[in-house]
Formats: structure tokens, sequence, C-alpha cells
């Protein structure tokens, strides 16, 4: 009997990938990441959608289709010399992949306790978590949560804190229309259950400078963000920080009190702008309007560092405005909250 693989080869030539030299076929559709991990591969990978560039490798020969723009992660001397995103590439014919394999961040998995599950909007919660054991991670960093009442499913979040001396952290989690983590969350009562935290993972952090800092989040996107900004506040950073904060309406902004905080003591220039793309016009919203990217138009110095992170559309139309204005790729980072689409949980 073929196997499934062998069938699916059969209405389509089987297309082989080398990689470092290995050869690896590959089942139609499937990419990169999937082969090489289904045959054993330690290929380095993180997120598997496309937004931390975990798993980058050079294309040395063949053609590939790539599932998402990878513009936005990787760098123009990246993509001019051939690198691209395993999990986001679908090989069209044979081709030969070089990655170095040592390049697999050190990660571990840590047990925990959840401590509090606290309702910021109507659609995220956020979950405190104390862990068994301290573990390292840069803030702006995300690691894959497993929570005991709900085995073999794993998502990954964003740190919302920097690393805490009592080993504490915390989680935005947003409300994902038929996400089986998310639905979980939202609708079980959680304190004082287990959960699994691995990581850490992603290379969304605040790199060392001077330079004035844009930063632009989008609803659970905060989360990074704040990290950051608390961990560098802790660390005595003075560089100025321009601050967007892109939501619907007033009912879906949130860490209000912690923004204040920040910029109360920040010891430099610290300018927040929250921005509401669908408050009703009749409101007593006093603030900016539209979408983040409009205010951001205004607001790029031409020597400022910028850090995106939220949804993909919001994401990427920032990441191209800022790149009009002049911005160097290698100072815009950027982390994309995509989500999978999970069947809601049977009642």
């Amino acid at each position: 009997m073929l196997s499934l693989v062998s069938r699916l080869f059969a209405s389509q030539g089987p297309v082989t990938a080398h990689i470092n030299g290995r050869p690896v076929a590959l089942a139609p559709k499937e990419t990169l990441l999937q082969a090489a991990l289904r045959e054993g591969i330690a290929f380095p990978h993180s997120c598997r959608v496309g937004g931390c560039a975990t798993c980058k490798c050079k294309l040395v020969s063949g053609k590939v289709r790539e599932l998402t723009q990878s513009g936005y992660i990787l760098s123009d001397d990246e993509l001019d010399q051939g690198y691209i995103l395993a999990c986001q590439a679908v090989p069209q014919t044979d081709v030969r992949i070089e990655v170095d394999l040592s390049a697999q961040p050190a990660r571990r998995q840590v047990g925990g306790r959840i401590l509090g599950q606290e309702h910021l909007t109507h659609d995220i919660v956020q979950l405190r978590v104390q862990l068994d054991e301290a573990l390292a991670y840069k803030a702006g960093q995300f690691a894959d949560l497993t929570l005991e009442g709900l085995p073999g499913v794993t998502r990954s979040y964003s740190f919302a804190t920097p690393v805490q001396p009592d080993a504490q952290v915390s989680f935005f989690v947003r409300m994902v229309p038929g996400g089986r983590f998310s639905t979980w969350v939202h609708t079980h009562a959680l304190p004082g259950q287990r959960i699994s935290v691995q990581g850490p993972a992603g290379d969304f952090w605040l790199r060392p400078g001077t330079a004035p800092l844009l930063m632009a989040a989008g609803g659970s996107g905060l989360a990074p963000i704040l990290a950051m900004l608390t961990d560098a506040r802790g660390q005595g950073v003075s560089r100025p920080v321009t601050l967007l904060f892109g939501a619907r309406q007033q009912r879906d902004l949130y860490a209000m009190q912690a923004i204040e905080a920040l910029a109360r003591d920040w010891p430099a220039d610290f300018r927040f702008l929250p921005v509401l793309s669908d408050e009703p016009p009749r409101s007593t919203w006093a603030g900016e309007r539209g979408l983040v990217t409009d205010v951001m138009d205004n607001l790029v110095a031409p020597n400022a560092h910028a850090y995106l992170c939220g949804p993909p559309p919001m994401v990427d139309a920032a990441h191209a405005l800022l790149q009009r204005h002049g911005l160097a790729a290698a100072d815009i980072h950027a982390d994309r909250f995509t989500t999978l689409h999970d069947k809601p949980l049977a009642a």
C-alpha cells in the first residue's frame, strides 16, 4: 500500500529539498519547515507563522512559493542573498537550502501556576503566572503556552512584563473567534490551574542606541511594547519616545494607567497617542481618530528607530510608510500577531 506522501506524489511530481546536502522529499503544499521536522532535522524554528525569522535559511537554487511576504522580517541584505523563511516556503521545484542548524535559540519549558485572570477589555484577558523557576528572556520576546485543562493545544504569546525577581510573568490573550486557546481563557476560571511556558522565542526586543523611539501597537500587540518600555525605564534608557496605540473604540483601550506612569517617570520626551479607528462620530472622544498610519505619517523623525507590533495589516502598512520616509530597514523592527483559526470547542 502506498504511503500518504507517495499517494500525494502520484498526482504531482515529487519535489526534493536538499537541506545542507541532505535530501528530503516534500509532499505538495508542504513547507520546507514541515518537511524538515517530519524527517527529524533540528531545523531552527519558533512561531511557524512567519513572524519571528528564526527559521530563515538561504535558498541556493530552485524556486519556492512564499505564503506570506518576508520583507517585513528579513533585511534587504538577506533578501538580496536569497534568504527565505522555511515556515512560509513551499518548493515548486527541487531546491537546495543552506541553514545554520546551530541557530536554534536555547529554550526551556517551565511549569507554573496561574495567579490571576483579569479582563482588561471585552476581548483581552491578562493572565498572571507564577513560574516554578525563573525563565530568562528579553523584554519583547514571546513564549509558547499550554494550559493544564487544554492538553495538546499550544499558542504563542508575548511577555507583557520584563523579567521579574519573583519569577512572575504576564500575558495578554485576545479573544479570537473560533480560537480554542483564547476561547478557553475567556470562558473558564483559571486561577490556581497549572500552565506550561516554553521559551523564549522571537527577535523582537529593544536594540541599544540613542535614536528616538517610534513605537506602534495594535490590540494585544501592546504587550511586548509595554515590556520593552518598562524594562528600558528600569535600565535608565533616556531616548525620546513616541507611542501610538491603535484600537477600534474607547472600550478597547487598556493599560492606560501603566502607560501614564511610564510617561510621567520617563527621563526624556514621551508622547502617547491612542488612535481610534471606529469610534462613533458624536462620542466624547477628543483624541486621535483613524488608522495608526494616518497619525504616524506626521510623526516620523528621520533618524528614528521603529518598533511595530500588532495585526499584520497595521504592521505592514506602518513598515511601508516608514520606508517611504527614509528609515533604514535595519532600524524597523516588527512582530506581526498572526493567529491560528481553530474550530470552537464542543460544548
